[in-house]
């Protein structure tokens, strides 16, 4: 059926699914590289806990069948696998059908990842993958041209991602409607990058056409991804451009990456499809029929979104088909850091030799300037922007973190820049303390070659030793 395809859309979607598995692979490899630490067996929430106490109804799982460190590696390893050889074109190569099972193999597995992940996975980004990726599954390969209505649903979750933020932003924090947040935002957000120094330095005017530009491309753009061509790959366009400027101010994960992955699928390239077959009618069946049900679906995000109480990146179903999104609403004025020091001494004492613990990618030395690490994502980093934040944050997992420190655990160490005590001396005693961080203005920079400055607040934790490793109120 002529209607059913769109042959105009086939480089676009040529590069949508390349760069889509792109950041399936950097997922999978985070998920890899660091979660012995985060939810192994001796993680800080370990997975076994976890599916003993949650049905697999709730949070569907090939982990709730099995667990042990070495299959959840062996899991991530292969998604690494199946997304580097799709990202190398492998699905062009096979039939349909089985192009098909291999788009679902990294659906499948990432989301047994997400559902047993538990804090440490539940940041929006998780969902708004395994949203895209399982339309990924239905978006054919060099034997059809691609399905019109896939195509519409990627812009459907591309129009929710940006409506959804935006709305956001001007029901929650008012210094959205008065253009101010940028004035605190690239300071306060959770991971700062290189650039995120000189962007919070901007005059401040620039920081207002700033915000303004960005209710117009979430609030405004996104109706005009449904008009014709070219003003769609117009509106697409903008939306990237917008998204990498977010890339440049700071680290956010993959999320501004697969944003731009699905705008993306809006444009439309020059050149068109070869000649191939219609689509054979057992495909359009199954892509009409899963299309009806996640329209079906999309009523809860919908009445969400138009909702005065809207909430920001949840999901609606254990399958995490259709999800509401967004983020910000409100901005953080100043910059608290948890700051963990460690001491060999017998009894702790103020003056006793503290050492610093160094985290990969939060603000840790005031001298020492931030990476950039994104679509790469440092989840302890992120979790510790949270704990300083509110302790209740911490709760489940920052006293396992100590403990694992006392015992120089090398799976946690692993996810540190740098452990001040040598592998065979673990600390005696671990401490945590909450200072206010600013940047520094240009003057101060060039006088001491720092880019933050940090104030003394609060003791976060008492020294505590492993005999037994103190909880927070």
């Amino acid at each position: 059926m002529d209607w059913f395809v769109a042959p105009d859309y086939w480089t676009s979607r040529l590069v949508f699914q390349r760069a889509l598995a792109g950041v399936y692979l950097v997922a999978f490899l985070t998920a890899a590289l660091q979660f012995r630490a985060l939810m192994g067996e001796r993680g800080m929430l370990p997975v076994p806990r976890f599916v003993a106490r949650v049905p697999f109804k709730a949070a569907p799982s090939v982990f709730h069948l099995h667990y042990s460190d070495r299959f959840f590696a062996a899991c991530a390893w292969a998604g690494c696998a199946v997304s580097a050889a799709l990202l190398a074109g492998l699905d062009s190569l096979v039939p349909l059908w089985a192009a098909m099972l291999l788009w679902l193999i990294p659906w499948a597995l990432y989301l047994s990842i997400v559902n047993v992940g538990q804090t440490w996975y539940s940041f929006g980004w998780e969902s708004l993958l395994l949203e895209v990726g399982f339309l990924a599954v239905l978006l054919g390969n060099d034997e059809v041209a691609p399905p019109i209505v896939v195509l519409f649903l990627l812009r459907w979750i591309l129009f929710r991602v940006e409506f959804g933020a935006g709305l956001i932003k001007m029901r929650g924090d008012a210094c959205w409607r008065k253009l101010t947040c940028l004035d605190h935002h690239h300071e306060t957000q959770p991971m700062p990058g290189p650039l995120s120094w000189f962007f919070h330095h901007l005059p401040k005017p620039l920081h207002r056409v700033e915000v303004a530009a960005n209710h117009f491309t979430q609030l405004v753009v996104p109706v005009l991804l449904f008009t014709p061509q070219p003003i769609a790959t117009a509106a697409a366009s903008l939306m990237i451009l917008t998204q990498l400027w977010l890339v440049l101010s700071g680290n956010f994960s993959w999320l501004n990456w697969i944003t731009i992955v699905l705008a993306l699928s809006a444009l439309r390239f020059p050149s068109g499809a070869p000649s191939v077959p219609g689509a054979p009618l057992w495909y359009e069946v199954v892509v009409l029929a899963v299309a009806a049900l996640l329209v079906l679906l999309s009523y809860h995000p919908v009445a969400n979104m138009i909702s005065r109480r809207q909430v920001m990146n949840r999901s609606f179903d254990p399958l995490h088909l259709v999800n509401t999104y967004g983020a910000f609403g409100s901005v953080s004025r100043i910059r608290y850091e948890v700051v963990i020091e460690g001491t060999a001494d017998d009894v702790p004492r103020e003056d006793s030799d503290w050492r610093e613990y160094e985290f990969k990618g939060k603000p840790g030395d005031p001298r020492r300037w931030p990476r950039q690490f994104a679509p790469y994502h440092l989840r302890l980093d992120w979790l510790m922007w949270f704990a300083a934040l509110s302790p209740a944050y911490a709760g489940a997992w920052f006293g396992a973190l100590v403990e694992r420190l006392l015992e120089n655990d090398r799976d946690t160490l692993k996810l540190l820049r740098r452990s001040p005590f040598p592998p065979d001396e673990p600390p005696r005693h671990i401490r945590a303390r909450l200072f206010r961080y600013r940047y520094t203005t240009w003057r101060e920079l060039r006088e001491t070659g720092a880019c933050w400055e940090r104030v003394y607040v609060r003791e976060y934790l008492p020294p505590t030793r492993l005999a037994g490793v103190a909880q927070r109120s």
